[in-house]
């Protein structure tokens, strides 16, 4: 039953639910219009009858009920004749005259009139009775006018009386024939009011079934498909992209169950896109962090090592032979070790992973009854030997080596994510001692924890004014006067004491807080030679400027403000750079070093001979004097060598009209070296240890006032 169904709904309804609905509304307008033109028909009609019968058939009624009131007035009439004098009777004979003519009208009219064949014989006799009557009465009339009342009294009982009485009797059987008629009309009428009636109830019936019929195969055919789409598409909702919509039989069903197919298909293809870029990285195809963490989230770690490994002077690869051969190193070290771990995986689990830049992180256990520090041996031992042979990059060949911070999983190890710092703890310390390998310890942690401290007071510090400002002077060689003094950062803790400058100012530079310690110390400098404006106005101070004040291009700006709100003499200050600062970016170092100059203030390349500038723009700096570094000055005396090359840099420094000193002096060979080799100046602790409160100003009080 439910296939023939289906197959009347296949072959004869169309297939668009558009065509389906338009044709239901169709079907049921159609129904409609018919009930509505088959009721105004049939009321058109029976109004049209009883038009009919108003005009006709009431009419006739009518005037047969005059038929038969002029019957009886003639009667009456006769009656009037019988005791009316001579003088009267001539306009009762008028009167009964009259009413003689009026009936035979009367009865012309409705013979002519008449369709019925009954009321026409009933019509012709009451003509016959009429005449007899007519006959009769005119007989009495005889009598009455020969005076003669008993013949008058015979002829109307014997000849008037009865034709009157046969007469009325014929006018009584017309005047029912009429009535019955009318009866008859009404009965009809009312039979075809019935007859509308039950043909409007059997098609509204009609219509009612067919939209019960169209509702079903909409439900069949729309509804039933509308549901399971719906479920489909709370399916995909859920996630569930392999359940497909089946076809169906409708056009428009069928086309949002094939985009649904589509979409769900196109969905499941972004997931796996979207999976790919978020748990993989997309150069070497490794998983990622996200991953690493997700999948160990809920693993112990007993027995488990990370192994954080970094690519070597990939920073200066990307610098020298471009991006492209960077990204070409990264994808073959991770197929290196990509086959490191997979020579281990039978005996060893390990899981790689890729971070950012050039960073891989390896996760590795030790199996049953195995030792973790063994794994993480014939891990290293594999590695290093995948990474033996040089990277071909294009044209270029590339060694490929990894710095390894190592980090053992322990009691107090609680998630893959301390585990993970540890390792970047044992990195950092292996780049910092530059060795190619760390194993993390608790004193790493320590230091770790130190540093992250010593950020924090150092800031309190600078804010609080707990830093010191020495001075170290500098003395000409050529009569031991002093013309300046070197600024030195000293920081006087409140808790830990002295913190030496070796150890908070590169770990300040690290995290950029350097640059508040440099506007700090320049603060100081330019205040202290407001002070020394009218008693020491030939003094200078030289404050040591970092790598980070090189960057920032408003760094100029900062130092004209100091120098305009304290009115000093810009030629009094003076800025000491690293050779390594500047080279660092010279195209950005080298404006910015102008913009200074331009202001007045002097600027010295500091520790020169340590870093890699190269002569063409050592001329370009607008420097005005040079250092040279204490590692060349230490026993120059006793090395024939070193002074060779100190004094070509003296005589190069000279060349270039720059005024040259050289710092670390401690013993009076080493001075009496220097002034022969044509060294202008001097700064060490021969001189003068750098001082600091009442020892500076008793150093002071010894020089000549202006």
């Amino acid at each position: 039953m439910k296939n023939a169904y289906l197959y009347f709904i296949d072959r004869f309804l169309p297939r668009r639910i558009s065509y389906r609905l338009a044709l239901s509304y169709l079907l049921i307008l159609c129904l409609f219009v018919i009930v509505v033109v088959r009721s105004v028909t049939q009321v058109q009609d029976i109004s049209r009858r009883s038009q009919e019968f108003a005009r006709n058939d009431l009419q006739k009624l009518l005037q047969v009920q005059n038929l038969a009131l002029d019957i009886e007035g003639s009667t009456s009439a006769l009656v009037l004749i019988f005791n009316a004098t001579q003088d009267k009777r001539k306009p009762a004979y008028d009167a009964v005259d009259a009413k003689k003519k009026h009936i035979d009208q009367l009865i012309q009219k409705l013979g002519a009139e008449s369709d019925d064949e009954v009321q026409t014989l009933c019509l012709q006799r009451l003509d016959v009775t009429h005449q007899e009557f007519r006959q009769s009465y005119l007989n009495l009339f005889d009598e009455i006018e020969l005076d003669n009342p008993d013949g008058a009294k015979r002829v109307f009982e014997t000849q008037v009386a009865p034709a009157r009485q046969a007469f009325l009797t014929e006018s009584g059987i017309l005047l029912d024939l009429a009535k019955k008629r009318i009866q008859q009309r009404q009965d009809e009428e009312q039979s075809d009011l019935a007859r509308l009636k039950l043909q409007v109830i059997a098609v509204s019936i009609f219509a009612v079934l067919c939209g019960i019929g169209l509702a079903f195969i909409t439900q069949s055919s729309v509804v039933q498909p509308l549901t399971m789409l719906e479920k489909s598409a709370l399916q995909i909702a859920a996630g569930n992209y392999t359940s497909k919509v089946p076809p169906t039989r409708t056009t428009e069903v069928a086309q949002v169950g094939r985009a649904l197919n589509t979409m769900a298909d196109a969905i499941a293809l972004r997931e796996a896109e979207i999976e790919q870029l978020a748990y993989y990285d997309p150069l070497s195809n490794l998983p990622n962090r996200i991953l690493l963490l997700k999948t160990f989230e809920q693993q112990s770690l007993h027995e488990h090592a990370m192994l954080l490994m970094d690519i070597a002077r990939l920073k200066i690869v990307n610098e020298t032979l471009g991006f492209g051969t960077g990204d070409t190193l990264i994808v073959e070290v991770s197929q290196r070790l990509k086959l490191a771990t997979e020579a281990l995986a039978q005996n060893h689990h390990a899981f790689l992973a890729k971070f950012s830049g050039g960073q891989f992180a390896l996760l590795c256990a030790a199996p049953d009854g195995g030792l973790i520090k063994d794994v993480v041996a014939d891990l290293l031992n594999n590695i290093n030997h995948q990474l033996s042979t040089p990277v071909q990059c294009g044209n270029h060949s590339v060694d490929a080596n990894l710095v390894f911070g190592i980090a053992l999983a322990n009691n107090e190890t609680r998630d893959l994510t301390g585990l993970i710092r540890n390792a970047e703890v044992a990195l950092y310390a292996a780049k910092e001692n530059t060795l190619m390998s760390a194993w993390y310890s608790d004193a790493q942690e320590a230091s770790r924890l130190g540093h992250l401290s010593l950020l924090s007071d150092l800031r309190s510090a600078v804010q609080n004014n707990e830093l010191q400002m020495w001075l170290q002077p500098k003395i000409h060689l050529s009569d031991l006067s002093c013309y300046g003094f070197e600024a030195l950062v000293r920081w006087q803790h409140p808790q830990r004491g002295f913190i030496s400058p070796a150890e908070f100012v590169p770990f300040a530079e690290r995290t950029g807080y350097i640059n508040r310690v440099t506007d700090w110390m320049l603060k100081q400098a330019v205040q202290t030679l407001a002070s020394w404006r009218d008693s020491y106005p030939q003094l200078s101070i030289a404050v040591n400027v970092s790598t980070n004040d090189l960057r920032d291009q408003h760094f100029p700006e900062r130092v004209r403000q100091l120098i305009d709100q304290y009115q000093v003499n810009p030629a009094n200050l003076q800025l000491e750079l690293t050779e390594s600062g500047i080279m660092e970016n010279p195209g950005n170092a080298i404006p910015l070093l102008q913009a200074l100059r331009s202001i007045g203030i002097g600027l010295s390349i500091d520790d020169f001979g340590t870093g890699h500038s190269s002569l063409a723009y050592l001329q370009k700096l607008p420097v005005s004097e040079l250092k040279i570094d204490r590692s060349f000055v230490i026993n120059i005396d006793q090395h024939p060598s070193t002074q060779k090359l100190v004094k070509t840099i003296v005589e190069m420094g000279h060349g270039l009209n720059l005024h040259v000193i050289a710092e670390g002096i401690e013993t009076l060979a080493e001075r009496e070296a220097l002034v022969a080799l044509g060294c202008d100046s001097m700064q060490g602790y021969f001189a003068s240890k750098p001082l600091h409160g009442d020892a500076l100003q008793n150093w002071l009080n010894t020089l000549p006032k202006a």
